[in-house]
């Protein structure tokens, strides 16, 4: 007996369910791989966000070595230096280690400087403490050296003095423009690494810094697999480097392991950063939830396939028997149950998953959609019912608000794609803020499966980071890079329309004084409420970064005359950012100067730009700060001009061209002489003799005051020790000196070394050693007490409070300015100060000495105010220690006569 067939009407639904076990299945699969390349793609830009964030770090670092580079390189033309010879007989002088170490100190990240002629001969080498031996042979100029358009050269590292160094070269051209040799700073390899290991955090990822011909500079081989001082040629690297950056994926041989590597150049550099990330951790949350998804899915599938062939089964022994109709369909009826749950189990697989999904066939009718996608834009299930358009979907999300795009046009779009086979992705930004990325992928009857993803946090984060990269963490200002970025736009744009702009830089006067008397949390403070008023006052389309510790700087963009625009802003900002601060409950009060310069007329390039507002910001402090000023061509020559007397400075040091000059202090009670001052001189071979308040600021500048005020020291110790015992000796000392570390031992050593009694030593120091009221100044100036030397308080009243300094530390003296003696007898007010202090010395049990004395007039009014001594032209001028006189009485004249003092002074 034949069987007989089911009914239509279950056949029917045998396939559909069937049909819709397919569907599901692949719609699952066809979404796991998506997240699968989704995964990939998010760890691609990723890494290529961190490789920037990297790059911009290392943009920072190099730029002070850079600027090293070119300030050397540049002395050869202004000194008029031709050929190699003359290259290396310059730089060979003892002088210019003094420099050399000066420029170490001033960039950390400077570990060696070397000189060298053109045919790579070594003319000079200078590490951190001094002259060092050359070491192996470094030739800058052999082939295989890596030089970008800038000229500048990156060497392979190499291990020189027991630290694993790279170089950074430029060449020396002289006036002619013809190389006569290379200047080079070696910059130590764990600089690349310490960057490296500040991102750390970014977890599974390696770096590699590398030059852009494939020399590896930093490697960690453990992290990346890469063995050897070369990065593979057969790793996809060169490629993606040819083509200024990228993306790609590559199987380390070393280890066999895939990894997905990013590659971004360093601009203006011949180097690039690269970050690799494994393709197994970047897949690590892809495969947990590969895992939960397939296996609820696979689940199912088993399920619903053994339902399916059991229901098949039991219908054809149950249509076989005689089992009545009603038992037929009752049996049928359950199947059916069975069949609705394994849809059910399906459904919750599709719905568990964290991305919207539906699918579409050739007509653009909805066949599938999950939970998820509903949630995502607002639609009901009536709305996203079987059967539904592409069109009715967009045109409800719109009427909610979830698509603002054209709904006919993405529909062309969408449809063009399709047919084409051509995958399609794009991201939308909806009316609440979220990031939605769209991947639409064909499938093989002419439909396609979308699937839709919320990247909102990933792409807030990666806004974060490329934020970070370009503004400074504790004002959220633009940093130097993203400033040099706008100037070169602002540059593009006034080359295309003709419209300069203007670029101000200013920094903040005595800005050192508040973090060493207030701590570097009110000095962060007083910078972050500085730029809160910076943007209060900028304009809407300037730029405003800091580009240093307390440096700020402005592109002003207007439409009118720039240079009036600047003016403006600039008067602006010294009106508003010097008035007073509440800083940690203390009231601060600023200044700031500031320098402009002007495009195209001051440069047409960043860097140019930005030299020409340092320049004028130097003549804004030159002029008495608190000022602005703009670039004038003629401020590149006096600094120039200034660069050439710190060189002759040097070499007066090492030629021995200072001299010291002596001048006497006498007693106003007797007019012999009690004390002589020791004043330095220099003797130069073309000027002739130079003051002191000429050259003096340029060596404490420079750091030459250390050693310039160690010789002073010792030479006029040697000469005063042959003197009378009664005679002292008064010696200067810098504010430079106090912040060497070794004072007190320079004093003690000067000291021991001549013979000369610590009592008749006089230390002279002036308030702008106790301006910061620093608490280390204040411990050496009673160590140098303890050895037995007296401290005198110079120039008293010219200050800021000077009143208050006298109870900062027990003073032996007070010496009066020369500008309240040089009026004594013209004003009043004058007269009226020297007898204050000279009752105020009186009660604190101080000596005072009046400086600037002229005429006889001045001493009668001194002796009656009751000064101690005084010096002046009028005893004695500055001269060598051969025409003093010390053993006799200096003055008067038979023909004046002076009146005794009076016991109490004129205000007694």
């Amino acid at each position: 007996m034949i069987a007989p067939k089911p009914p239509l009407s279950f056949r029917i639904l045998i396939a559909l369910a069937g049909l819709a076990i397919c569907v599901a299945a692949g719609a699952v699969g066809i979404t796991l791989d998506f997240l699968r390349k989704e995964s990939i793609r998010g760890a691609e830009r990723e890494s290529m966000t961190v490789a920037r964030l990297i790059t911009s770090e290392l943009i920072d670092t190099i730029a002070p070595i850079d600027s090293l580079l070119i300030e050397i390189r540049d002395v050869a033309p202004e000194l008029g230096i031709v050929t190699p010879e003359q290259l290396r007989a310059h730089f060979a002088t003892p002088h210019m280690v003094q420099f050399f170490h000066d420029r170490l100190v001033r960039v950390p990240a400077a570990q060696v400087i070397r000189i060298s002629a053109v045919d790579g001969t070594l003319a000079s080498v200078h590490d951190k403490t001094g002259p060092v031996d050359p070491g192996p042979a470094y030739d800058v100029a052999a082939p295989g050296r890596v030089q970008d358009a800038s000229g500048l050269i990156v060497s392979r590292p190499f291990t020189s003095h027991g630290i694993t160094l790279f170089y950074m070269s430029r060449r020396i051209h002289n006036a002619s423009g013809e190389p006569v040799g290379f200047v080079s700073v070696g910059v130590d390899l764990r600089l690349l690494q310490h960057i490296e290991s500040a991102f750390a955090s970014f977890n599974g990822r390696s770096f590699i810094v590398s030059r852009t011909d494939g020399a590896i500079l930093s490697n960690q081989p453990k992290l990346t697999g890469l063995e050897g001082p070369w990065i593979p040629r057969d790793t996809g690297w060169y490629d993606i480097i040819a083509t200024g950056g990228g993306s790609f994926l590559t199987r380390t041989v070393s280890d066999d392991r895939a990894r997905i590597v990013a590659v971004h150049p360093v601009p203006g550099t011949s180097m690039a950063v690269s970050t690799a990330i494994l393709l197994e951790t970047a897949l690590e949350s892809w495969r947990a939830n590969a895992m939960v998804i397939g296996g609820g899915t696979l689940l199912g599938v088993i399920c619903a396939t053994i339902l399916l062939y059991a229901l098949s089964c039991q219908f054809s022994r149950v249509l076989s028997s005689e089992a009545s109709l009603a038992e037929r369909e009752t049996r049928l009826h359950e199947k059916s149950r069975e069949l609705e749950q394994v849809n059910w189990r399906l459904d919750a697989a599709l719905n568990s998953m964290s991305h919207g999904l539906c699918m579409f066939d050739r007509d653009g009718r909805l066949l599938v959609c999950n939970d998820r996608y509903r949630a995502m834009y607002r639609l009901s299930r009536d709305v996203t019912r079987p059967g539904a358009t592409l069109r009715e979907l967009l045109q409800q999300r719109r009427a909610i608000g979830t698509f603002s795009g054209d709904v006919e046009q993405t529909l062309v779009e969408v449809m063009r794609a399709n047919s084409g086979r051509r995958s399609g992705q794009f991201t939308s930004e909806m009316a609440d803020g979220r990031v939605i990325a769209v991947l639409n992928d064909p499938t093989g009857d002419g439909g396609w499966v979308s699937v839709h993803e919320d990247i909102t946090e990933r792409t807030r984060a990666a806004a974060r980071i490329a934020h970070m990269a370009r503004h400074d963490a504790l004002t959220d200002l633009a940093n130097r890079t993203l400033v040099r970025e706008r100037m070169a736009e602002s540059i593009t744009r006034m080359e295309a329309t003709g419209v300069g702009f203007a670029v101000l830089i200013f920094d903040i006067d005595l800005f050192k004084s508040v973090n060493d008397s207030l701590g570097h949390t009110a000095g962060d403070a007083l910078l972050e409420a500085v730029a809160d008023r910076l943007r209060r006052h900028g304009g809407r389309a300037d730029t405003l970064g800091r580009i240093g510790g307390d440096e700020f700087a402005v592109i002003h963009v207007t439409a009118g005359d720039p240079r009036t625009g600047a003016a403006t802003l600039a008067a602006t900002l010294l009106r508003e950012l010097r008035a007073p601060y509440e800083i940690e409950g203390k009231r601060i009060v600023i200044g700031i100067s500031i320098g402009i310069a002007v495009a195209p007329q001051d440069g047409v390039e960043p860097s140019q730009i930005l030299k020409s507002a340092d320049l004028a910001l130097y003549r804004a402090k030159a002029d008495g700060r608190g000022c602005f000023r703009f670039f004038e061509p003629e401020m590149d020559a006096d600094v120039r001009q200034q660069r050439e007397f710190e060189f002759q400075l040097r070499e007066a040091m090492v030629r021995q061209e200072f001299e010291l000059h002596f001048q006497p202090i006498v007693e106003l009670a007797t007019f012999r002489p009690c004390a002589v001052e020791a004043l330095v001189r220099w003797r130069h071979p073309e000027r002739g003799l130079v003051p002191p308040d000429k050259f003096i600021p340029v060596a404490e500048e420079i750091g030459l005051i250390i050693p310039l005020g160690e010789w002073i020291l010792d030479a006029a110790c040697r000469v005063a020790a042959a003197w009378p015992s009664h005679i002292r000796l008064a010696v200067n000392l810098s504010a430079v000196q106090f912040r060497s570390g070794n004072l007190v031992e320079v004093v003690r050593g000067a000291i021991a070394a001549s013979g000369l009694t610590p009592n008749r030593l006089e230390l002279e120091i002036t308030e702008s050693v106790l301006l910061q009221k620093d608490q280390g100044t204040l411990a050496v100036l009673h160590e140098l007490a303890a050895l037995g030397v007296h401290i005198v308080l110079d120039d008293f009243g010219t200050g800021y409070s000077s009143l208050s300094y006298l109870q900062l530390f027990p003073f032996s003296k007070i010496k009066i300015d020369r500008s309240f003696v040089s009026e004594l007898s013209s004003r009043s007010d004058c007269a009226a100060i020297v007898c204050t202090v000279m009752n105020l010395a009186k009660a604190l049990d101080m000596t005072t000495t009046a400086e600037g004395v002229e005429t006889w007039d001045q001493v009668a009014l001194l002796r009656a105010a009751g000064c101690s001594e005084a010096q002046g032209w009028l005893f004695g001028r500055p001269g060598f220690a051969s025409a003093l006189s010390l053993d006799r009485a200096l003055g008067p004249p038979p023909d004046v006569s002076i009146a005794a003092p009076s016991p109490g002074g004129v205000a007694a």
